[in-house]
C-alpha cells in the first residue's frame, strides 16, 4: 500500500529518497539525467517518482542542469513586417511547434535599427536562453560575431551572405534550394515559349535574393539588365518593381517574382494596367504561401518550399548541436553540418 502524503503538500527530493532507500543526491542526479547511477537504485528512484507524482523544481532544476528552457529569435526585420507577411508567420509556427516537443519557449527579438544591435546583444548576454536562431541577416551583420564571443549555441534560418569580413563563425543553416528552385520556374515559364522573362528580386544583400536571382541567370544567360528589379519581400515593392519593368520594358510576356507577396503586388499592377495573365503576362512566385497563392486572380503558380519544416529543422539541429546528439536519422559519425531541403514547382493559374 502506498504511503499518503498530507493533503496539500508537495512530495520533495527527501521524501522520493526515503521511498526508494538512496541518497538525496541520488535522487537529484537521476532526475536531472545526470549519468553514472547504478541500474537497480536508478530504477528505484524512478518508480517512487512515479509513485509519489513528484514534481521537480524548475528554478532548482535549471541550477543543476545550467538550462533555461527558451530559445531566442532574433529577426533583423522590421517588426511590422512580421505580422503582415505570412512567411514569418509560418517560420514562427514551426519553430513553436518543435521547441514545444523540447518543452522550452520562444522569446522573439527584433533588430530594426543599429541601436538594437548592443541591447540585443546584453540580453543573449544575459544567460536567459540556451541558443539563437538568427534570420534575416545582411552582408557583413555583426550578429553573428557577437553570438559567437558569448559562445552561445546558433543556428541561421538561411545561408549568409558572405562580406568582405565574412567568416562562417562555425554555425549551421537551414534553407531552402533557392537556385535550384528559381532555375525550375524559369526553366517552366521558357517551356511555355516566353521570349522576354524578367524578374523581381528581393533585396540583393539577403542570400534568398541573390540564390534566386542566380538560378534565374542560370537559365537566361542573356538576359539584360532592364529584365531585372530589384524588390524588398513586400506586397508595396513587387508593385512598385512590376511598374518599373513595365515602363522599362512593355514587350515583357512573363516574370519570375522572388516572393509570393511581392507576387500578389505584381499581379494588382498588371491587372491595373489591364494586362492579361497568363496570356500576355505569365507571372510566377517563390514560397507558395496558400493563403496568397491560391487567393490570387488568377491562382498563383509559385516555387513550393517547407517553411514550416524549416522551422522545426532548425530547432532540431540547434537541439542537436548543444546536446551532441545527431539528428533523428543521422549516424552520428560525422558533423553535423547545414541542410538545404528540397523545393518543387506547383503549377496553378498564373504560368
Amino acid at each position: 500500500m502506498l504511503a499518503k502524503q498530507p493533503q496539500g503538500s508537495r512530495p520533495t527530493l527527501e521524501d522520493v529518497a526515503r521511498r526508494a532507500g538512496v541518497s538525496r543526491s541520488t535522487v537529484s542526479r537521476v532526475v536531472n539525467g545526470v549519468p553514472g547511477v547504478r541500474t537497480e537504485p536508478a530504477a528505484r528512484t524512478r518508480k517512487a517518482v512515479a509513485e509519489l507524482g513528484y514534481v521537480p523544481n524548475q528554478a532548482a532544476r535549471r541550477l543543476v542542469n545550467r538550462r533555461n528552457d527558451a530559445v531566442a529569435v532574433v529577426v533583423t526585420e522590421p517588426q511590422n513586417r512580421l505580422f503582415v507577411d505570412p512567411f514569418f508567420d509560418h517560420h514562427l509556427r514551426g519553430i513553436r511547434q518543435e521547441l514545444v516537443s523540447h518543452g522550452a519557449q520562444l522569446l522573439l527579438l527584433y533588430i530594426e535599427e543599429p541601436d538594437d544591435y548592443p541591447l540585443v546583444a546584453n540580453f543573449l548576454g544575459g544567460g536567459h536562453v540556451d541558443g539563437a536562431l538568427m534570420f534575416s541577416l545582411r552582408t557583413d551583420d555583426p550578429l553573428p560575431e557577437i553570438v559567437e564571443r558569448m559562445g552561445l549555441p546558433a543556428i541561421y534560418g538561411g545561408r549568409h551572405l558572405s562580406g568582405s569580413g565574412y567568416h562562417d563563425h562555425g554555425y549551421a543553416y537551414v534553407d531552402a534550394d533557392n537556385r535550384g528552385g528559381a532555375r525550375e520556374a524559369v526553366r517552366h515559364l521558357v517551356s511555355l515559349g516566353r521570349k522576354r522573362v524578367a524578374t523581381i528580386t528581393g533585396p540583393l544583400d539577403q542570400a534568398a535574393s541573390v540564390d534566386r536571382l542566380d538560378g534565374y541567370r542560370d537559365i537566361l544567360l542573356d538576359s539584360t539588365p532592364s529584365l531585372i528589379a530589384e524588390g524588398d519581400f513586400t506586397l508595396h515593392g513587387g508593385a512598385a518593381a512590376m511598374s518599373v519593368l513595365l515602363n522599362r520594358c512593355p514587350d515583357l510576356d512573363a516574370v519570375f517574382v522572388a516572393s509570393d507577396l511581392m507576387a500578389a503586388g505584381a499581379l494588382r499592377v498588371l491587372r491595373d494596367r489591364e494586362i492579361k495573365v497568363p496570356e500576355d503576362v505569365a507571372v510566377i512566385g517563390f514560397d507558395d504561401l496558400r493563403s496568397i497563392a491560391e487567393t490570387t486572380d488568377p491562382p498563383l503558380t509559385t516555387v513550393h518550399q517547407d517553411i514550416e519544416g524549416m522551422g522545426r529543422l532548425m530547432v532540431r539541429l540547434l537541439f542537436s548541436r548543444d546536446s551532441g546528439q545527431p539528428l533523428p536519422g543521422d549516424s552520428g559519425n560525422h558533423p553535423l553540418t547545414s541542410v538545404i531541403t528540397p523545393t518543387h514547382l506547383v503549377v496553378r493559374g498564373s504560368a
